[in-house]
């Protein structure tokens, strides 16, 4: 059964995706209450045929799922998952290997090891850091900044391994007013607290205000935002950093979208300054597009890292080499390393220039077709965000509903500066000029039908 079950998953899997682009964006409620329904059975007695089960995920579940890997998907800043990274996925959940270490899987420590170095190069960030593979933006913060609570208060001879926080000297965090929701989320699981923050207010894009930041004394950890979850915008990096700067202080860079403008040269000046940090945080799900899940956690300071994240043990079996599990929160973890090191290959720094930049293209057409039928876009498009609302927020709300259910495309909504509106997030390889259009198109009819007026 093994060939047979495997190519029916395949023919299933490629069906899916050849005809992604011609489905409902969202799935009908229709399909969601037919599964739903499907699923409400107690657990089977007897074993279920192999097929049967791949029979049922196909008819039920396949119809119930996002169209998140097609071209006219803008929500939460999703990659599309190129082919390619799709098949080196099979292949890892195919070789099935556990990646915490040399002894583990010496083929998949390798590719981690040449993957990081890539990123680095790709970056353009210290070829001497440290890095490791993660679930997404929140653990890839949770390590960066795990790493700096011990680094910071090592400097004022405090050993976090030893002594836990109990009767540490305070941390200082300072964060951006608009600093991402993962950053507070992983404030409280290290113990520093999400509500003791220094909160240095932002401007009209949502940046950190660098005249407000005030220089740092005491143990101290800077959060600087590499692309606004909203407007896209990045903190003056160039000018915060060297106002913080000194002994006892960690600058991270929570870059989850926003620090692959790094590697596309028309971009590059918006993350300015953002290399001379201690830690940086991003997502290869999302612009590298790589299947979930692929976060990445890179940092300056190597023996930091290891400190913070080692695992010891008799039965690991060091290897004498780089074992991740010495640098990463996980110990049984899978082989992200493969998925990342295919994505970069086969771009190159080219191809992944060409997709950042193409996506911002693709933002700025936006706000042109949306603005030329009298919308306003609240923010300043500098990379792929756009945020589009009116004067109504009742309007703005019933619009976002019927863009959200109607199939066309899909985007997400926020508050922007107390108003609601809806966020249109560019970030899938796959997305062309044409699926850009079609979607403005759907943007300013759902907006009309709602009761606004050009």
């Amino acid at each position: 059964m093994l060939s047979p079950v495997l190519d029916m998953a395949a023919s299933h899997a490629v069906a899916y995706m050849r005809g992604v682009g011609e489905r409902s964006v969202f799935p009908k409620a229709n399909r969601i209450e037919r599964l739903r329904q499907a699923m409400d059975a107690d657990l089977p007695d007897s074993p279920t045929d192999s097929r049967d089960i791949l029979g049922f995920l196909d008819e039920y579940v396949a119809p119930a799922t996002v169209a998140s890997t097609g071209g006219r998907y803008f929500g939460f800043v999703t990659g599309g998952a190129m082919p390619v990274t799709i098949a080196s996925h099979w292949l890892a959940t195919a070789w099935d290997q556990n990646c915490f270490s040399h002894a583990s899987s010496p083929a998949m420590a390798i590719m981690e090891e040449s993957a990081l170095r890539w990123l680095l190069q790709l970056l353009e960030l210290p070829e001497n850091c440290e890095g490791t593979l993660v679930t997404g933006g929140t653990m890839a913060n949770l390590t960066c900044l795990a790493a700096a609570r011990n680094a910071v208060l090592g400097e004022y001879e405090w050993d976090v391994e030893r002594n836990g926080l109990s009767g540490a000297p305070a941390i200082r965090v300072v964060v951006g007013e608009q600093a991402h929701a993962s950053i507070y989320k992983t404030l409280g699981l290290l113990g520093l607290g999400r509500d003791r923050v220094v909160s240095v207010p932002a401007d009209s894009q949502g940046r950190m205000r660098a005249d407000l930041v005030e220089q740092a004394e005491g143990p101290t950890i800077v959060c600087l935002q590499a692309g606004n979850v909203n407007s896209g915008a990045f903190d003056p990096a160039d000018r915060i950093i060297p106002k913080t700067r000194r002994p006892g202080v960690w600058i991270h860079v929570d870059g989850a979208f926003g620090l692959w403008a790094r590697a596309a040269g028309s971009l590059r000046h918006l993350a300015r300054g953002m290399e001379l940090a201690d830690s940086w945080a991003t997502d290869a799900h999302k612009w590298l597009n790589v299947p979930y899940d692929c976060g990445i956690a890179l940092t300056r300071d190597p023996a930091a890292l290891r400190a913070s994240m080692s695992a010891n043990g008799d039965y690991l079996m060091s290897s004498g080499t780089r074992d991740a599990i010495h640098v990463s929160p996980e110990n049984s973890r899978r082989a992200r390393a493969l998925d990342v090191w295919v994505a970069l290959k086969s771009l190159g720094r080219q191809g992944v220039a060409e997709l950042v930049e193409r996506n911002c293209s693709q933002a700025r057409l936006m706000r042109k077709c949306l603005e030329q039928a009298g919308m306003e876009v609240l923010n300043h498009v500098v990379l792929n965000q756009v945020i589009v609302s009116c004067a109504d927020a009742g309007i703005t709300s019933s619009a976002i509903r019927m863009i959200q259910d109607g199939g066309v495309c899909w985007c997400g909504s926020t508050m922007w500066n107390s108003r609601p509106a809806l966020r249109i997030s560019f970030s899938s390889w796959v997305t062309t000029e044409d699926d850009v259009r079609r979607s403005a198109e759907a943007v300013i009819q759902a907006f009309r039908k709602s009761g606004w007026e050009s």
